[in-house]
């Protein structure tokens, strides 16, 4: 990751970044977490630019009797894209997820936020890997980022 994050403090950290961020709940008041989250991320990333309809869909990955309900942004912001994941994190953690997804062992959650896209880089660590590599799999990011894009 330090070449990329070294390209976008070289080109200049107040310059502004375009990124789609999914987001999924299936606990609790699932509209208002997605609400919360998306004025979060208004708060602590950047301006949000559009945001999608709301989506309800069945658990991917993983057996629950707790459906999801799944939407996407598009922000606009200054951060690097390890700054947009762990400001992400620090919303996820804030709204009570202490747990996340490892190895595809997937499970019910508050609030799930991913990165999706940022402009239009391509990379991969251990880390973070943009475009987000399972999105093309999932209807439920596909359809909430089609309807922005």
């Amino acid at each position: 990751m330090g070449a990329v994050n070294d390209a976008f403090m070289a080109s200049g950290k107040d310059m502004e970044h375009t990124v789609y961020l999914g987001l999924g709940t299936n606990l609790g008041d699932k509209e208002g977490n997605l609400h919360v989250a998306i004025d979060r991320i208004g708060e602590e990333i950047g301006t949000v630019m559009r945001r999608s309809s709301f989506l309800a869909t069945e658990p991917w990955g993983f057996a629950s009797d707790n459906t999801f309900v799944n939407a996407a942004v598009m922000v606009k912001t200054c951060m690097t894209p390890l700054e947009v994941l762990h400001a992400t994190q620090r919303i996820e953690q804030g709204m009570g997820r202490t747990v996340k997804s490892v190895d595809g062992k997937y499970h019910d959650r508050i609030i799930d936020i991913d990165i999706l896209l940022y402009d239009d880089i391509s990379m991969s660590t251990e880390e973070l890997a943009i475009p987000h590599p399972l999105m093309h799999e999932r209807d439920f990011v596909m359809i909430p980022l089609r309807e922005i894009l």
